[in-house]
């Protein structure tokens, strides 16, 4: 195998485990956030040079009659593609969603933290509803353009009715509930991402009208300015369960 493929071939094979490995380096804390956001910046950028150069050494091969290996052309590109194709998905996700990280039911009267405040001591974000680029209004307006579907639902159950079926869900989702408290009309948890290990905080707030209870549900990143519409995506995937 000529030089310059064996180095096209390496230099592949060597992404995914950058792509895995940066990920869950930041999650158990061996690098911090910005050097696993390069670690996988690299691996995607490192794969389109690498089919680049891939392409330019097939053209160039086939110019100088050079023998090329097909089954290393294959695993090149294999490798190479892997970490497009993983992050695709999540860059077209981002181009589709605000950059916001603090999604609710109710952006006019957002539910409130409790026992979460205090595991949120290191978090990059706070609870505040809205950021330096964003007002209260922008985040009402923001929430109508892009997350309408996000309702207040109303239920034929009492508060503690409610709360405890709120648990349930939130347990079968596989969040990790944190506090209940039927006095406060509060259901608190949180969702660790496996990769990173980004945690996202949730509260289900549960209040009373006549026969009836009225849930709102917000989620908050801890860190980043967008979350890719995860948010979104876990508070409409409680309502749908409830």
């Amino acid at each position: 195998m000529h030089s310059g493929q064996k180095i096209n071939l390496v230099f592949g094979i060597c992404l995914v485990p950058i792509l895995l490995l940066s990920p869950l380096a930041y999650k158990y804390g061996v690098i911090d956030l910005t050097a696993s956001l390069g670690g996988v910046t690299l691996a995607v950028a490192g794969g389109l040079l690498n089919l680049l150069a891939m392409f330019v050494l097939i053209a160039f091969f086939a110019i100088k009659k050079i023998p090329i290996s097909k089954a290393a052309l294959s695993v090149t590109a294999l490798c190479s593609i892997i970490p497009i194709i993983a992050m695709a998905p999540h860059l077209s996700q981002a181009l589709a969603v605000p950059r916001i990280h603090d999604i609710t039911t109710n952006p006019i009267d957002p539910p409130e933290f409790h026992e979460v405040v205090k595991r949120r001591i290191y978090a990059t974000n706070d609870l505040v509803f809205g950021d330096a680029d964003h007002t209260a209004e922008d985040m009402e307006a923001l929430h109508a353009d892009f997350y309408p579907y996000l309702e207040t639902k109303v239920v034929s159950m009492s508060t503690a009715e409610a709360i405890e079926r709120s648990r349930m869900v939130l347990e079968e989702m596989g969040l990790s509930v944190i506090n209940v408290s039927e006095s406060l009309g509060v259901v608190e948890a949180t969702d660790t991402t496996f990769w990173f290990g980004f945690k996202d905080d949730l509260v289900v707030r549960v209040r009373s009208e006549a026969d009836l209870s009225i849930i709102d549900v917000r989620s908050v990143s801890r860190v980043g300015q967008t979350d890719l519409g995860v948010n979104a995506q876990r508070i409409r995937a409680f309502l749908d369960r409830f």
